[in-house]
């Protein structure tokens, strides 16, 4: 019932996905919103370049976006496409930034926090800093993402979020995996929340550098990202950069 009386919200469909065109402080407002409506876990995705090019070859994840309670820009890419397109542009909202607002908001309404992802260690270090910088923001549990899905580690991982119960479950484990973990396990979590959040403690925990401002504010941050990380990213951005504005182009001329 509480979902038939929002009120409804502005999207963009790029490559068939729905991309929330609100501003970045207002979808955080709508996302903590949920939390304790009484509903089953609501599920939050973002879109990037990447995972757009990703959704095309994969059903599963494609479904998995297009089931989410909510999915919003992370990359100038996207925006580009939109342009392209011809459709509204969706404001860009990236994990390295919102963290910090959200963890204000959860401090002042006394919203719960788990962090779930990245390598070993990497949350519970990204726990502390937030901490750091807000001391009563309750993050009640950090674990790896470094587990088989559909496992006895990966029911392991459920019951402890379960036990806990927390209000946002943070989950890092990048493109596929942590849009198909999400949307497998979002209707036996008891979350408010369950949020896709990819490399976001890498950066909080301060393994990952993060680009110089001038180069994110400009669509540039992938190249910082290739440099520092040759070995992981050439194939997404040397590769899937050209791949993915190939199919914008497509779209635009079929649209035309």
């Amino acid at each position: 019932m509480a979902a038939l009386l929002e009120a409804p919200v502005a999207r963009s469909r790029i490559f068939d996905i729905p991309v929330e065109l609100a501003p970045p402080d207002d979808l955080l407002r709508r996302i903590t919103g949920w939390v304790r409506s009484g509903d089953s876990a609501r599920r939050v995705m973002y879109v990037n370049a990447h995972v757009l090019n990703q959704s095309l070859a994969q059903p599963a994840l494609r479904r998995a976006l297009n089931e989410a309670d909510l999915v919003y820009c992370d990359g100038y890419g996207v925006r580009l496409a939109a342009k392209a397109l011809d459709v509204q542009t969706p404001h860009r909202m990236t994990g390295a930034d919102w963290i910090w607002d959200l963890a204000g908001l959860c401090e002042v309404a006394g919203l719960s926090v788990y962090l779930l992802g990245s390598e070993p260690g990497y949350a519970s270090e990204a726990a502390l800093r937030l901490r750091r910088r807000y001391p009563r923001l309750q993050i009640l549990g950090t674990h790896h993402g470094y587990f088989e899905v559909d496992s006895p580690h990966d029911d392991r991982v459920v019951e402890d979020v379960n036990a806990l119960r927390p209000d946002i479950l943070l989950v890092g484990m990048g493109t596929p995996k942590q849009e198909l973990w999400v949307h497998r396990n979002a209707p036996r979590l008891e979350a408010g929340v369950v949020w896709t959040v990819g490399a976001l403690f890498d950066y909080v925990s301060g393994h990952t550098p993060r680009a110089p401002a001038w180069l994110a504010d400009n669509g540039l941050e992938w190249i910082f990202r290739l440099a520092i990380e040759p070995q992981r990213m050439w194939r997404r951005y040397l590769l899937g950069n050209p791949v993915f504005v190939s199919r914008v182009i497509a779209q635009a001329r079929e649209r035309r």
